[in-house]
């Protein structure tokens, strides 16, 4: 298998003068952008930087970030990435851990640069500004030649930690570049698409969004940060034919007040990922933007691709079947065993294959943490589900996020689908919050886009075939839903109280 350093040489070969990137008002030919990589390639090797380094990057993003990307696929450098609102003491974490040689980072990172206790100890390259990345990309060198093989390790991405320190997770060349060209397949990808590349390049999301353009002849269109009217004109400017986003942004797209369908008319194929859809969204996105296809992608950074759904709007809450390079089951609950298979429509662990070309190895310097995950060459992922009576699979939650009230399982997700369905309800996050006899109780927090009330909402879950048990106890009207920065719901902020309540004054607003 190629590495990815040819892969890129390769696009350059064959599409030379067609779109790969832009940037604002910048647009790179394949051909313009490979002579800038290759100064900045150079460059690296300049610093000193040598194949298998670990180079660290904090950044938005920006054209300089993904060419930083490909420069080090070229290098054979494993290129670290972190969130850009890292602290400081995450920041030192990854640099420690990684054993970093280097690190880049933008105006974003700046304050955990300052604060960091490890970064003055290395060589550290700002966006701007003398020997800065930009000036890097300005340079002038000879081609690049690729270093790295397809068995070298591309990059490691860290795991968001919610219990103990993010966890590391190595991909080799030839793992990401399987999951890429599956992710064209998956996705039926056309020569030439242009996608919206604002999933960040720390995200497996955003990773698959980049290096699958280059294998299509495709154009990146960066968005450095998310806002809707930079998306929508973005998307008018250079025609983005694809989406490839997690389910908060498409909401934040579509309730916007610039939004109209017109506005989005290049856009033929829509992809999620990174979190479950609600009803309500699918059905709204399929209205206003009537895709040729809509898929909805089920994986991690661990192992890309789970399971694809390529009509995910026809059945609501499917994850689809095992995709191109995979193998999944489920499992009881509380088992470590990959073959103690639970029955269709009962709710277990769901777990993949890691003889999948797009599987990692275990984890970077966390034997403990091989030790929970991994058993008998299959990854336990930590997420329920259940495999319906076609053969679908149905992820319901994390296995931390399962409600146990009254001793009945409850689904988060099943919940927050029905209730999402009613207008009154713009956004809505389930959990159990403790009680003194049922252990948990089912919990709806829910932003309003109307006039809507607790008794409301209660009628509407009755009306539907959403179980008598399963049906919320509580409601609690909130300003926003907390979330991660690639838009994923935090639960478990919610438990602890850690959310905005409606003010008085907007409640019923």
């Amino acid at each position: 298998m190629l590495d990815l350093g040819t892969s890129f040489l390769a696009a350059v070969e064959r599409d030379p003068r067609a779109l790969a990137i832009a940037d604002g008002d910048l647009s790179l030919s394949y051909a313009e952008w490979f002579t800038r990589i290759s100064a900045l390639t150079d460059a690296l090797g300049q610093m000193g930087l040598r194949k298998g380094d670990h180079l660290v990057t904090g950044m938005q993003n920006r054209w300089h970030n993904a060419s930083l990307h490909w420069a080090c696929q070229l290098a054979g450098i494993i290129i670290t990435p972190v969130n850009w609102r890292v602290t400081p003491e995450e920041l030192d974490h990854a640099l420690s851990d990684s054993g970093a040689k280097a690190l880049f980072h933008d105006g974003s990172v700046a304050e955990a640069v300052a604060g960091s206790q490890i970064a003055p100890t290395l060589p550290t390259v700002p966006l701007d500004g003398a020997g800065g990345l930009a000036e890097m990309l300005d340079g002038s060198a000879a081609d690049a030649i690729p270093q790295a093989r397809a068995d070298d390790i591309s990059l490691m991405l860290y795991t968001s930690g919610t219990t103990s320190k993010p966890k590391g997770v190595p991909r080799r060349h030839r793992a990401e570049r399987a999951g890429a060209v599956a992710h064209v397949a998956q996705n039926l990808y056309r020569h030439g698409e242009r996608t919206l590349g604002v999933m960040p390049l720390y995200h497996t999301m955003g990773v698959r969004s980049l290096l699958s353009s280059a294998l299509i002849g495709g154009g990146f269109v960066c968005l450095p940060r998310f806002d809707v009217p930079g998306a929508l004109a973005a998307i008018e400017r250079h025609g983005v034919t694809n989406l490839y986003l997690v389910p908060t942004l498409y909401h934040d797209i579509v309730h916007h007040a610039e939004f109209s369908p017109a506005r989005v008319a290049s856009v033929t194929k829509l992809g999620f990922a990174g979190a479950s859809m609600t009803d309500g969204l699918l059905k709204k996105l399929s209205e206003a933007f009537k895709p040729e296809l809509f898929v909805n992608h089920y994986g991690s950074s661990e192992i890309y691709t789970f399971t694809i759904c390529q009509d995910a709007a026809a059945k609501p809450g499917s994850a689809g079947r095992a995709a191109l390079n995979q193998r999944i089951r489920v499992v009881p609950l509380d088992s470590t065993d990959p073959n103690a298979q639970a029955a269709p429509g009962e709710e277990g662990q769901i777990i993949a294959t890691m003889q999948g070309d797009e599987a990692f190895e275990g984890y970077w310097n966390r034997p403990e943490a091989d030790a929970k995950a991994i058993h008998e060459g299959w990854y336990f992922t930590g997420d329920c589900g259940l495999i319906d009576e076609d053969g679908d699979l149905f992820v319901t939650g994390r296995t931390d996020d399962m409600i146990i009230t009254g001793g009945e399982n409850v689904s988060p997700v099943e919940v927050e689908s029905c209730l999402s369905l009613h207008p009154g309800v713009a956004e809505v996050a389930v959990v159990g919050l403790p009680d003194p006899r049922w252990g948990k109780v089912v919990t709806a927090f829910v932003k309003r886009s109307g006039d809507v009330t607790e008794e409301d909402l209660d009628a509407h879950c009755r009306a539907s075939e959403l179980s008598n048990f399963r049906r919320p106890r509580k409601y609690v009207f909130v300003r926003e839903l907390p979330r991660s920065p690639v838009g994923k719901l935090l639960r478990r902020l919610l438990v602890a109280g850690d959310y905005q309540p409606e003010q008085p004054e907007t409640a019923g607003a």
